[in-house]
């Protein structure tokens, strides 16, 4: 059993946290949030991720998981203190490390013996040494000598099914300036590592470049097939017949090969930015990256094209909005499609009745610009009635089985555009519907 301190209760946080107390270790999350701690030890979960409530609840009860707001206790009392703080994009797209520096600030003004500072948080490569820069220099001004090691740990958690990941990782990243800092990290690990979850044991570099390198690829991935899902539009073919062929192809691989609007959330808008960034300041040009970060912003756009040609007009129209979380199972609209597309339906006249199962309370005020001329409803059908078009921007599972002859039955309208391609082309055009999909 290793003691361990998680700084941040956001989102890497409270899932690191959780489930590293579900695997033994005695584990204290600390926020500057009084109000989001007191809910936490109140059973109160911040953010939707399922699965994670019931661990939270049934390590707090068994006192292996713990809340405060007290920085100190915590440092003193824990070897191993996570930092899973945010990294925000500052204004030039590179990430904003003011809040890591800090904490590392916070870990040195308290330090009373040896630790390990495991870097969480997704941070651009040289943040580790950044970090063991602003703690040797705090212990200097204390005039206090005491011995640490500063960890790379990236995370590679997936928003919805984060628990999964993190209970059944591809691998488990550690950058590591020394062996003791390494075998403390697999203890930290030990229910993986005994289950031969392969551990790559990396210098801190390494391990920082190899988190922006992973989600920067999935991102383009994405874009790959959007655009040809664009081009399959105008020639006639269909990118989901063309995707399986590809996904078969050992080489490639299925996944993140599903055409839609564009890609958002947390982490592949903030990381390839980011990516590109870091190449510039060193003298580099990542071309591949910066063109996925330009074509992921026009596929959210030729969506809004999608639905006013599909309408010819949407001025004095209603249409119904399908989700606006930027993926099901997350109630989360960082950088989601349904920000860009709904203000600009709007912007031309539309009027929008929107059902999202978890995304109505972000959604109230990251759509403030436009509430008047929303309507948020309580189900599906109740966002489909009397409407002009439907439109399904996430991919929930509820939408995946519609009864369409209720559609019609409360004015449901026979434009369909099925932005995530849940629905068949030829099945949904014998039942009578105008059928608008991403590159079928």
């Amino acid at each position: 059993m290793t003691k361990i301190a998680v700084v941040g209760t956001g989102y890497v946080g409270l899932v690191s946290g959780a489930i590293l107390s579900d695997f033994g270790h005695t584990v204290t999350c600390v926020d500057i949030n009084e109000e989001k701690i007191q809910d936490l030890i109140n059973g109160k979960i911040p953010i939707y991720e399922p699965g994670l409530e019931s661990i939270v609840q049934k390590n707090t009860y068994y006192k292996r998981l713990s809340f405060t707001t007290d920085i100190k206790s915590a440092v003193e009392d824990n070897e191993v203190i996570f930092i899973a703080v945010g990294t925000p994009a500052a204004e030039d797209g590179s990430a904003d490390l003011q809040y890591v520096l800090q904490v590392a600030k916070n870990i040195a003004t308290y330090m009373n013996g040896y630790k390990v500072i495991v870097n969480k948080s997704t941070v651009p490569v040289g943040t580790g040494q950044k970090v063991k820069e602003m703690i040797q220099t705090t212990l200097a001004e204390r005039e206090a000598d005491f011995s640490f090691d500063v960890v790379s740990n990236p995370e590679f958690l997936r928003e919805g099914s984060a628990v999964r990941d993190f209970t059944h990782p591809d691998r488990v990243v550690v950058g590591a300036e020394s062996e003791k800092a390494l075998e403390i990290m697999k203890e930290v690990y030990r229910v993986l590592y005994l289950n031969e979850t392969p551990l790559v044991e990396t210098d801190l570099e390494t391990s920082e470049m190899i988190k922006y390198a992973a989600n920067a690829y999935l991102a383009m991935k994405i874009t790959f097939i959007n655009e040809v899902a664009n081009v399959c539009e105008k020639v006639g073919a269909d990118v989901q017949k063309v995707a399986k062929a590809m996904g078969q192809d050992g080489r490639i691989s299925p996944k993140f090969l599903n055409s839609g609007p564009g890609y958002g959330g947390s982490c592949f808008p903030k990381d390839t930015i980011a990516l590109a960034r870091i190449a510039e300041e060193n003298g580099e040009t990542i071309s591949l990256i910066e063109t996925t970060i330009t074509a992921n912003e026009k596929q959210k756009q030729k969506m809004v094209d999608k639905i006013i040609n599909g309408l010819g007009d949407v001025d004095g129209k209603t249409l119904c909005i399908l989700g606006v979380t930027f993926k099901p199972n997350t109630d989360d609209m960082r950088d989601a499609p349904a920000l860009v597309i709904l203000p600009a339906l709007v912007k031309l006249g539309a009027k929008l009745k929107i059902y999202d199962p978890e995304g109505r309370k972000e959604g109230t005020w990251r759509l403030k610009e436009i509430e008047d001329s929303i309507v948020w409803c309580e189900t599906s059908y109740e966002a489909i009635e009397n409407t002009d078009a439907t439109v399904i921007l996430t991919e929930w599972n509820e939408f995946r089985n519609l009864d369409f002859d209720k559609v019609r039955q409360i004015g449901g309208s026979n434009n369909f555009f099925d932005l995530r391609n849940i629905y068949n082309k030829k099945s949904m055009i014998e039942k009578g519907f105008n059928y608008y999909g991403v590159g079928v």
